[in-house]
């Protein structure tokens, strides 16, 4: 075999930082620049597509959810993230082990590392170039929030990207994540993951979820190469 061995692909939420309640901020005032009324209630994003939170908004708004009110809301959404950016490390984090870990990574000629994000692809790029890890991943293989509705379906999309590269089988795919959700996109595209219990679910409920391998976080690196490389 020539080339990786594994596409790695990275969720951003609670795996690699904790932005602390700013995504939710930022739908706020997306939301108000939108369609000039406050968003009422909390956004419950939990690793669900950011498709599937605007969507679910709109019906919540008594929007009708068509293509235009869709993209005027994603384009709001992506304007408050590049013009707010700078506060975005006052409100978070890069969580223990990920730098270190996306640097190995980057460095070992086994591993192809991209990302898997329920975010917009303009909101993700704006995480991780604001906590300085960015140039660790390949932005074009990556899929997000605006590819498709189901997340598991994400993963035929990072799939087809990374075509250039390789065809990549379902074992030689590791999704890293912390969410149900992420279990749950793996479990459906047949693809391997390792749960990270650094969000809001335990250990358990990635366990009851259905993920087979659950580490508490990303800072014992020699698990997670193991992890990686063995399963």
């Amino acid at each position: 075999m020539t080339g990786p061995e594994v596409l790695v692909l990275w969720d951003i939420d609670n795996t690699l930082i904790s932005a602390r309640g700013f995504g939710g901020l930022m739908y706020s005032h997306a939301f108000h620049s939108a369609f000039g009324r406050p968003l009422e209630g909390p956004v419950d994003l939990g690793g669900r597509t950011e498709r599937d939170v605007i969507e679910e908004i709109l019906r919540q708004h008594d929007i009708d959810t068509t293509a235009e009110a869709r993209e005027l809301l994603s384009n709001a959404l992506s304007t408050s993230f590049e013009h707010r950016r700078t506060e975005l490390p006052d409100h978070g984090e890069v969580l223990p082990g990920a730098l270190k870990a996306l640097e190995h990574f980057a460095d070992d000629p086994r591993v192809h590392q991209a990302v898997l994000t329920a975010n917009l692809a303009s909101v993700a790029l704006v995480k991780l170039e604001e906590f300085g890890l960015a140039h660790l991943v390949d932005w074009d293989v990556s899929a997000f929030g605006d590819d498709h509705l189901d997340r598991a379906d994400l993963v035929a999309v990072a799939r087809e990207r990374a075509g250039h590269i390789r065809r990549f089988a379902d074992h030689e795919i590791v999704i890293i994540g912390d969410t149900p959700h992420d279990v749950r996109a793996a479990t459906k595209a047949g693809v391997r993951l390792i749960a990270v219990a650094t969000g809001r679910s335990s250990r358990q409920d990635l366990h009851r979820a259905g993920a087979q391998i659950v580490i508490d976080d990303l800072s014992d690196l020699e698990l997670l190469i193991r992890s990686v490389h063995t399963g």
